[in-house]
């Protein structure tokens, strides 16, 4: 046959490529070093940089290319790189890391060919190409060392500062070496939110949100349009069916109904989050294929070493190149995972932080339609439970396609070795998918419902803290635990089932590989005598289905995590794609009906408005009325059924119950507006804060806590006032400001802010009023009846005409009343962590002894795999005996089932153990949480508390156990891994001691430093959610004021601090991962070179098995015990709060009688109280006796310490010196349910509980529903149950948002005429109620409380004018003590409050 002239050129290649294998010497051949190995640098290069090649090779003619010419053109290819770097701002270019790497790589030949090529000659030949050889080799080596160090700017160095990873070079990309400073100070000390590195700008919130809100923009417009078509298919759909007959009308209702569920456009988030992030997916899928082939190379190698320990002739060389590329693809391998890993889980964060950023933006803007579906808690669901799902869900979704991959490429190479015996174990393994796809659907059917008395649970926790004083006041308590410990059971029994169905897939899960291996061997050997299992067989399809076993492990994982965040999925869409509020603008209202939903009855019919600039209207009415709704449709948060509103001009809005901001004073005032301190103080002393200022602690400067716990409720409403007028706005809406201050407070308020003379004289105001002493003052009077406005006119006028009006103002023209509220200061209760840490470890010991016997059935498996290995040996020229072949299959089958068996039954153990535990620390918690002191909810956050019960039970419930028993598992494996490698090489154990050494050092660096980056994640995830919360509650007033604006961006602040601690718990993970998998991977080169080493003693099966076994999950047990350490932090945190110091027993061994109290006589001794210890006395000796049905008024000035009387009474505070005795007992010696449970009070703050109206007024049914109507009408609210189609079933929302304010207090009203104890107090109850019901509910209180003694808070002066006697606090000090009449007669403090309220002493007497 003719050779061409190509096959004659490239002969000499192929002949001396194929002399390698034969050669006793390693060196390679000449003709190789001076083709393949000249080409391979100069060829990356050309191939990284294609575009500079282009403009370098364009040529007119055809020439062959010289040395010199391809010598200049890598000149240039450098030059153009390293310009490229410096213009990209680069520090160092991988690129040319690489080409130096690859070159001197590619030079070591050379350079130990012509090294000795002289020892043979004895001299040198071509003495100048031997130097300069060496010579260009160290300029190489140089040049490769430089191409590793970075080279820093002046202004890359000021950016290292804030971010190490922008001044890093490639090495310390790829091995994350940048992070060693943050993980060494985290092991020095604990680290700090200012250890943070700032953010890349491509990870910010602003940039990621700029990105996705175009994308979803467009998406969601789409999804729009195909809604219309749908809905407009179905609304023709159903005209067609309305025409068939009732059958079908049935038919398409039920149709209707169940396409309710998805009435919005969706199938638009995820191509958004595609488009938002295509890139860093498509290269982190190029990382995990790259990561997938090489995850196939390893057998193959493996394959090899085992063949060359059975081939005694081979060369040792040979040997030692199959450990070296088993190292080298280890450590490729390693580098791809890692940047997949470090790709996926930025990718899950920026997800996680666009959707935060987005329902957050959405949450500005939604409409009151779309708001009143979703609570406070459920939006805040969306940002934390949703948007995490999607961020784990994005962290692994490369696996879909992934895992299918693996399963194919590893069953084809058990083809490969088992041949069709590779179909038995496939068989097997699809046999198993539709038994797990029924475990899965069934665990989701648990999770789901698991789900669901997760959220009621945490409802009820949620409002059973919220409303803890009312529950404490009325010894409510146990009525509320047991609902909470009831519903927990009931979660607790759907975990349980659960974590058995859990087990059941573990068991399956262990039992499967060795399921696989048994069945596939078995049909190996047994399809035919001559088919013998060799060692090389075995042991590279164990390492296949090592490989198998993760796909069909995580594929199921990844489905049930598809399937839930479908659910977040539709949840998130939702709500993103809710209504919109309509902005409207100025004030004039023309025949406007407005409803709080689009479908509704409208609250405001007709309403039509004309209020001039410059003009003060009051707007009054009967409770319900509408004036509040008026406000809110002014403000666009009502829906225009009818008319329009056009406002001209910015707004200021005054809510009437205060929104205070969780900031300091001074930010609450200015809200985002540049400081200005002259108008500052001018805006404090109009608003009467300054006695305020000089009595906090900082002044202006005082932090004011969550819901303005800190301050009264008279301090919350001034300082909501002084934000609006400070703000300069052209219109100001002011829902009912002056009822929670003091009457004479009230008078300078108007006088000095609202009034014709205060600093808004010149702007628009809109005053909502149950007073009518301010009425003279104002241009004009809008009156509501029933949502229609039934007059409108200035003061006279309307008294002039006789109507309902001036009846009104005939009748109650009294002065404003007045409320206060005292709250204690910062509180600090010092807890020690308890036992039930080692409790659960302990209960922990007996499950780790069952793996342990599970993990040896495991190890006697594989070593019995060995020895069945060796019958290839021993019966190479005879019949395999049936009976050592069954015997073989047998032991083999039987070791797998029982290492399935021993993790299936300690996975019991363990499910049982956990739930105990979990079950006696949310008992202990919920029970502490309902005996700890008041105090300890007035100084720390609902939300803290909250996530106790939430996060960390959640916590303790699934996360701990599962870490637990894969930390066991892990540990085990580690050892069993290490016995197997010391048991076949011996001479392992020399490397054994400083490899562990350096585990465990790296692994304490870690631990130390990832708990620390938990710790930061959590305490800076906390505000997002609050922040929210907060939004998401004063949402009326952020866009009254339009501060949409800067509240986002805020937000944007707040996640991007909670992802500076993210991002470096990403990285040094990788940090972990990528030194772990280095040490794993110089355990497996060891162990092959020392195999090497030991060829002629060791047997060739021993080998395979010891590989095959470093090849698994070496390197997961620090970040397990990392893991396990970071979720064992929650029960520390559970049991600090259980060991937080109780109140005072409930029931004591000390009783009342039955009837106590009888009389019901008050006395105070010497009463002294302060909040806490260190803190001031707020009572300072108080010393009375208030005689059996007398009727005590109780007036201050906001803040003296009236409420403060009340808690002493029910002892929210203790006493510090002196006693209260009532009917001659001694309360401090009673239990606290004995005196709770006797003593009655309408508070100050009108709480209620999701429930029925019944549940609210009687939640142990003690009483009858005739009774319960009867204090329903005594309360003025039969009317309204009666009309409720539900009647006291009617469903409460929470918080009572579905009942007016007024109407809340009515049924705090009900609540004690229900109880009717023989003493009742009056904590400003009728503060939020308009004159006309503060009268009918006077009067109740007069007819059933008459044969009891009551304490009233006053409200209204007038109201308290008819007491027995009034009592007058001043800085906790009974100042003045005596009747009315007298008080007034005396001229001192009460008098001046009197005349403040513009009461005279005839007008007591008429009262009187």
């Amino acid at each position: 046959m003719k050779k061409t002239k190509s096959s004659e050129q490239f002969y000499p290649f192929y002949t001396c490529l194929c002399s390698v294998d034969n050669m006793a010497d390693p060196d390679l051949p000449i003709c190789l070093e001076q083709t393949v190995l000249v080409w391979i640098p100069l060829g990356f290069m050309w191939l990284c940089a294609p575009h500079h090649l282009i403009s370098l090779c364009k040529r007119t003619t055809k020439k062959r290319m010289s040395k010199l010419y391809l010598l200049w053109m890598c000149i240039l290819l450098l030059l153009c790189q390293e310009g490229l770097r410096r213009k990209g701002k680069h520090v160092d270019s991988a690129t040319l890391f690489f080409f130096w790497l690859l070159l001197v790589v590619c030079d070591i030949f050379p350079f130990q060919t012509l090294i000795r090529a002289a020892l043979r000659e004895g001299k040198v030949s071509d003495v100048p190409r031997f130097c300069l050889f060496y010579i260009s080799f160290g300029l190489e080596l140089v040049a490769l060392v430089l191409s590793a160090v970075a080279d820093i700017s002046p202004e890359a160095k000021e950016h290292m500062k804030k971010n190490p990873e922008k001044a890093a070079t490639f090495l310390s990309r790829i091995t994350f070496n940048w992070t060693s400073s943050l993980v060494v100070t985290g092991y020095k000390r604990p680290l700090v939110q200012e250890d943070m590195w700032d953010l890349k700008d491509i990870d910010t919130t602003d940039h990621i949100s700029q990105v996705f809100s175009s994308n979803m923009k467009t998406e969601l417009d789409a999804a729009r349009v195909r809604y219309q078509k749908k809905l407009q298919k179905c609304a023709s759909s159903k005209r067609d069916n309305a025409r068939e007959g009732e059958f079908h009308n049935e038919m398409s209702n039920g149709l209707g109904k169940g396409e309710q569920s998805e009435d919005y456009p969706n199938s638009w988030l995820v191509p958004t989050i595609y488009k938002t992030f295509k890139w860093i997916l498509i290269e982190s899928a190029f990382f995990k294929l790259v990561q997938d082939i090489l995850t196939f190379v390893s057998p193959q190698i493996l394959k090899l070493m085992i063949a060359f320990t059975e081939d005694k002739t081979s060369y040792a060389w040979v040997g030692y190149m199959y450990a070296t590329l088993l190292l080298l693809v280890a450590v490729l391998q390693s580098l791809c995972l890692q940047q997949y890993f470090q790709r996926c889980f930025v990718l899950g964060m920026q997800v996680r932080t666009a959707i935060m950023a987005a329902v957050y933006k959405k949450a500005l803007v939604v409409s009151n339609n779309t708001r009143k579906e979703w609570t406070v808690g459920e939006t805040v669901n969306l940002i934390s439970t949703d948007a995490q799902r999607f961020s784990d869900l994005t962290s692994f979704i490369h696996l879909l396609w992934s895992c299918p991959l693996q399963i194919i490429i590893s069953i084809a190479f058990l083809w490969i070795e088992l041949g069709p015996a590779a179909l038995a174990g496939r068989t097997v393994v699809v046999l198993m998918v539709p038994i797990n796809v029924l475990l899965a659907d069934k665990a989701r059917q648990y999770q789901m419902e698991n789900m669901k008395f997760k959220d009621d649970r945490l409802k009820v926790m949620n409002e059973m803290l919220n409303g803890i004083k009312i529950l404490k006041l009325y010894a409510w308590e146990p009525s509320f635990q047991a609902q909470a410990e009831d519903i927990r059971e009931k979660e607790l029994k759907v975990m349980t089932k659960f974590s058995y169905l859990s087990s059941v897939s573990t068991f399956l899960l262990t039992c499967a590989p060795a399921l696989v291996c048994l069945v596939s061997f078995a049909v190996f050997v047994g399809v035919s005598p001559d088919n013998m299992l060799t060692a090389e067989k075995a042991f590279t399809s164990i390492s296949l289905f090592n490989i198998l076993q993760f796909p069909l492990a995580m594929l199921p994982m990844i489905i049930a995590s598809i399937v839930q965040t479908t659910v977040s999925k539709k949840r998130l869409e939702k709500f993103l794609s809710g209504e919109d509020i309509e902005a409207e603008t100025a004030v004039s209202v023309c025949d406007g009906t407005f409803a709080w939903e689009r479908d509704a009855e409208p609250l405001l019919k007709n309403v039509s408005l004309e209020i001039k600039p410059g003009q003060l209207v009051a707007v009054v009415g009967a409770v319900g009325s509408g004036k509040s709704s008026l406000i809110s449709a002014l403000l666009g948060e009502m829906h225009s059924t009818k008319g329009f509103i056009n406002i001209q001009g910015s707004i200021a809005y005054v809510p009437q119950q205060a929104w205070i901001q969780n900031a300091t004073l001074r930010d609450n005032v200015l809200f985002g507006s540049p400081n200005d301190e002259r108008r500052f103080n001018e805006v404090i002393k109009a608003c009467a804060l300054e006695p305020d200022l000089e009595l906090l602690p900082g002044g202006a400067l005082t932090e004011i806590g969550e819901k303005g716990i800190n301050l009264s409720g008279g301090q919350k409403q001034r300082v909501s006032l002084a934000r609006a007028a400070y703000s300069q706005a052209d219109i100001y809406l002011l829902d009912d400001p002056l009822s929670a201050v003091d009457a004479h407070v009230g008078k300078h308020l108007f006088e000095n802010v609202i009034g014709p003379n205060g600093i808004l004289q010149n702007k628009t105001r809109i005053l909502v009023t149950h007073g009518v002493s301010f009425l003279p003052h104002v241009d004009e009077i809008v009156v509501l009846v029933e949502g229609v406005v039934s007059e409108i006119g200035s003061y006279s006028s309307l008294r002039a005409s006789g109507g309902a009006f001036s009846e009104f103002l005939d009748t109650y023209a009294k002065e404003q009343r007045t409320r206060t509220r005292s709250e204690s200061g910062n509180n600090s209760l010092p807890v020690t962590a308890g036992e039930l840490t080692v409790q659960i470890t302990a209960r922990s010991l007996f499950t780790a002894l069952v793996y342990f016997i599970g993990n040896v059935a495991f190890v006697g498996q594989n070593l019995w795999l060995s020895e069945w290995t060796k019958d290839a040996v021993v019966y190479a020229n005879e019949t395999y005996p049936p009976s050592l072949r069954d015997l073989r299959v047998g032991v083999f089958g039987a070791l797998g089932v029982a290492q399935g068996l021993f993790v299936f039954l300690g996975t019991l153990i363990l499910v049982n153990a956990s739930i105990a535990a979990s079950r006696i620390l949310h008992e202990r918690l919920l029970k502490n949480m309902m005996r700890v002191p008041m105090i300890f909810f007035d100084t720390t956050p609902i939300g803290r508390v909250v996530n106790r019960f939430a996060e960390d039970i959640f916590t303790i419930d699934e996360a701990i156990p599962n870490s637990l028993r894969s930390w066991i598992l892990c540990l085990l494996g580690v050892l069993g891994t290490l016995f197997v490698i010391c048991l076949a090489t011996p001479l392992f154990t020399i490397v054994l001691v400083p490899l562990a050494i350096i585990y465990y050092f790296v692994g304490r660096f870690y631990v130390a430093t990832s708990r620390q980056l938990r710790r930061l994640d959590s305490v800076s995830r906390s505000p997002i959610y609050s922040h929210f919360g907060e939004t998401v509650s004063g949402l009326t007033v952020i866009r009254a004021y339009n501060h949409q604006e800067r509240f986002l961006k805020h937000n944007e602040i707040t996640i991007d601090e909670n992802v500076k601690s993210v991002y470096p718990w990403i990285v040094s993970n990788r940090w972990l991962a990528i030194r772990l998998e280095f040490l794993g991977n110089l355990v497996v080169f060891f162990a092959c070179l020392f195999a090497v080493i030991s060829r002629d003693s060791i047997d060739s099966g021993i080998v395979g098995l010891s590989i095959s076994y470093i090849m698994q999950t070496l390197n997961l047990l620090v970040k397990m015990t990392s893991e396990l350490e970071t979720n064992i932090v929650a029960v520390k945190r559970v049991s600090e709060y259980i060991e937080i110091e109780n109140e005072a027993e409930w029931v004591t061994d000390t009783r009342p009688p039955k009837d106590w109290p009888e009389a019901g006589r008050l006395q105070f001794e010497n009463y002294k109280v302060h909040y806490r210890p260190g803190l001031d006395l707020v009572l300072h000796g108080i010393t009375c006796d208030i005689g059996s049905t007398e009727k005590i008024g109780i007036v201050d000035r906001t803040g003296a310490g009236k409420s403060s009387l009340t808690n002493c009474l029910f002892r929210i505070i203790e006493a510090v010196e002196g006693r209260i005795f009532i009917d001659g007992i001694d309360i401090a010696k009673l239990g606290l349910h004995d005196l709770r449970a006797n003593l009655t009070i309408i508070p100050q703050d009108p709480v209620l509980f999701c429930g029925t109206l019944r549940m609210n007024l009687d939640p142990f049914d003690k009483f009858s529903d005739e009774e319960i109507w009867k204090v329903l009408e005594l309360s003025h609210l039969k009317d309204f149950a009666a009309g409720l189609k539900e009647g006291l079933q009617y469903e409460v929302s929470e918080g009572g948002e579905n009942l007016s304010v007024g109407q809340r207090q009515l049924l705090c009203l009900a609540r004690a005429l229900l109880r009717k104890s023989r003493i009742l107090i009056l904590d400003e109850a009728t503060a939020a109620v308009d004159l006309e019901t503060d009268n009918l509910i006077q009067n109740t209180i007069r007819e059933e409380f008459s044969s009891c003694t009551v304490l009233t808070i006053a409200h209204h002066l007038h109201s308290i004018m008819d007491s027995s006697r009034v009592m007058v606090l001043d800085a906790g000090r009974i100042v003045e003590f005596d009747t009315p009449q007298n008080l007034l007669s005396n001229k001192g403090h009460f008098y001046a409050m009197a005349k403040d309220a513009g009461i005279t002493q005839q007008d007591s007497s008429t009262v009187l």
